[in-house]
């Protein structure tokens, strides 16, 4: 198989000759072997195992986002990556960079539903004058 893992800016890895892949989707951890039907999967912040013969198993932690599996291509698309050896340091990486920007983002799109509202709320007040 052919792996391509794809950041919003630019291409993080393209990876060829790829034996079995691991991820972890919203629903659980699945694997990906050459002849699996295609398909489609939303991806949970974790870490993506894949392995060739070159490299043996290598380990890269991702955050959200969509797997699709088309013939022999694989493509990653996820808001950010980082690659490493250790797969306990990767597994605190998810945990500390990926799962506090979800809780960073909530909290701005908070913020920004409340300044919305307030605007809102003095559109309607300044129409009624």
């Amino acid at each position: 198989m052919k792996l391509r893992i794809l950041l919003p800016d630019r291409v993080f890895a393209d990876i060829g000759g790829v034996s079995r892949i691991v991820a972890e989707s919203v629903d659980g951890a699945f694997g990906l072997l050459p002849r699996r039907l295609d398909c489609a999967v939303a991806l949970a912040p974790g870490i993506l195992l894949y392995e060739t013969d070159a490299d043996g198993e290598v380990c890269v932690a991702v955050d959200q986002g969509v797997l699709v599996k088309a013939g022999a291509e694989v493509r990653v698309s996820v808001r950010n990556a980082m690659a490493g050896t250790d797969l306990g340091s990767l597994r605190e990486a998810v945990d500390r960079e990926f799962l506090a920007l979800d809780a960073q983002e909530k909290t701005l799109r908070d913020a920004l539903n409340k300044l919305e509202g307030s605007l809102v709320r003095r559109l309607a007040d300044f129409s009624h004058d």
